[in-house]
């Protein structure tokens, strides 16, 4: 017994050893490459992690960008975060290069993170699943779908304000914006409309995000561990969706309208139909991406228009009034009402400049590439930001103004704007995002005016911007 327990010390002791080698060797591998970006790589392991991820709480995650932007190069610079050497690639001209080049030289990548708390994207590549989901969604992300689900979207926007806002004088915005539109993806992705339900499916998701870019400490009580806990809860859930689903396209009694009917239904090439852990994991993932950046766009859309000058708010309530004015009783939005309101959607863009809700994103070198002269290995990952080009006065004049107007005729010069990323890899539901969107402002625009509660309210990035309280605002309904 003796011998049993000194083996597995000497196994323990060797893991150990041999972890911290791959640690040390990982963190000081860039010495053998001749010509790096210049930039330092931060502690071991954490690199430079920690102050990447609290700027980003304190509400300032452009600090840790245009710091070492005046520090190391104006476009490239190495760096460590998430355990891995990074290459930050900053500004128009880069963000072309990388979009230009997906599949090419470099590939997306995510952080483990997301292999934790999704477990089956572990066992495909990224590349694979992308394929999958991308030849899935133009059919439910096009023009044709799209304009579908205008009618869809206003009937909850106008449920959610009846439950929601309507008899309160005093409101908080991001919960409430998070209820809209998970309500919203819910109803068109997996057909589930009641708001009792959604609202308790909808309290866990709230730990996913902050998890997915978080430290990877799977101890309880940190973001991370409440995640992967949550994913797992999550999962359960949507596995009871999906079983029942199945017996009701069995007996013809369900929609096969929505996202989940068709995955159910579809097959690839060789005949096989992907298995319910995988779809829950699609569906999951689906969920969060089509509710997250929206509710954080809406939010940040309230919170200027209380702050902004008036003629602004104005400007939007009177085209808004206009749509409204122009409905029978009863009524829904449609695709022509969207296209009008061209300026509350420069409003939302300029919105979306200044508090982009996705931050950035990672690829990884397929091979080794010379990039502005400088080497990026194989296997390192590139970070593009998106407020290297929204907050720069090289590409945004007076960056810290709020102009709409930037938004008109041909708009900002290419890959300076990029709150939906670019290349391939665009957010495929730019265009649904849009909707919901302009279907909030129209839906709150012509009930309220508001003025917020807590004046200069802290913004946090957790992963997304997010006002620290929430947001809290007193309404002045519209008098009819």
């Amino acid at each position: 017994m003796e011998q049993f327990y000194l083996s597995l010390l000497l196994m323990f002791v060797s893991f150990v050893c041999l972890s911290f080698f791959i640690i040390f060797y990982r963190h000081n591998a860039q010495f053998s490459v001749p010509n790096l970006p210049p930039g330092k790589m931060g502690f071991p392991v954490i690199g430079e992690s920690m102050e990447f991820l609290s700027l980003g709480w304190k509400g300032h995650p452009e600090k840790f960008i245009y710091e070492r932007m005046a520090k190391y190069s104006s476009e490239v610079f190495k760096t460590s975060i998430f355990g891995e050497s990074t290459v930050m690639l900053c500004g128009a001209t880069c963000n072309k290069f990388l979009f230009s080049n997906e599949n090419k030289l470099v590939v997306s990548w995510w952080p483990d993170n997301v292999n934790k708390i999704f477990p089956s994207s572990s066992l495909t590549s990224s590349k694979v699943e992308a394929k999958k989901l991308r030849h899935m969604l133009p059919q439910f992300l096009s023009a044709q779908a799209l304009q579908r689900y205008i009618g869809i979207m206003d009937t909850v926007a106008q449920k959610h304000f009846a439950l929601e806002w309507e008899n309160n004088t005093h409101v908080t915005v991001f919960p409430l914006a998070k209820r809209y539109t998970f309500w919203v993806a819910c109803r068109l992705f997996v057909n589930y409309d009641d708001p009792i339900q959604v609202a308790k499916l909808a309290e866990p998701f709230n730990k996913i995000a902050s998890g997915i870019m978080s430290l990877p400490i799977d101890l309880p009580g940190t973001p991370f561990n409440k995640a992967i806990k949550a994913s797992k809860f999550i999962t359960q859930k949507l596995l009871k969706i999906i079983k029942q689903r199945k017996v009701d396209l069995a007996n013809g009694t369900s929609p096969t309208q929505d996202i989940l009917s068709h995955m159910l239904l579809s097959c690839d090439e060789n005949g096989e139909y992907m298995s319910e852990q995988f779809i829950a994991d699609k569906i999951l993932g689906l969920l969060i991406g089509g509710h997250d950046t929206a509710s954080s766009a809406c939010t940040f859309v309230v919170k200027y228009l209380a702050e902004l000058p008036k003629n602004i708010y104005e400007n939007v309530y009177q085209e808004q009034m206009a749509i409204a004015k122009s409905k029978a009783k009863g009524e829904l939005l449609n695709w022509d009402d969207i296209q009008k309101m061209k300026y509350s959607w420069n409003v939302a863009c300029e919105v979306l400049r200044l508090a982009p809700p996705l931050q950035g994103a990672f690829r990884e070198a397929m091979n080794d590439f010379i990039f502005n002269g400088f080497s990026i290995p194989k296997g390192w990952k590139l970070y593009w930001s998106a407020s290297s080009t929204h907050r720069n006065p090289e590409c945004f004049p007076e960056p810290e103004k709020f102009d709409p107007s930037r938004f008109e005729g041909t708009g900002p010069a290419p890959y300076t704007f990029v709150p939906f990323g670019g290349g391939p890899r665009m957010c495929p539901g730019k265009e649904y995002a849009r909707m919901e969107i302009l279907v909030f402002m129209h839906n709150i625009v012509k009930r309220f005016k508001w003025e917020t509660l807590i004046p200069n309210e802290n913004i946090i990035i957790d992963p997304m911007p997010v006002p620290a309280k929430g947001l809290p605002i007193r309404l002045y309904p519209h008098q009819v």
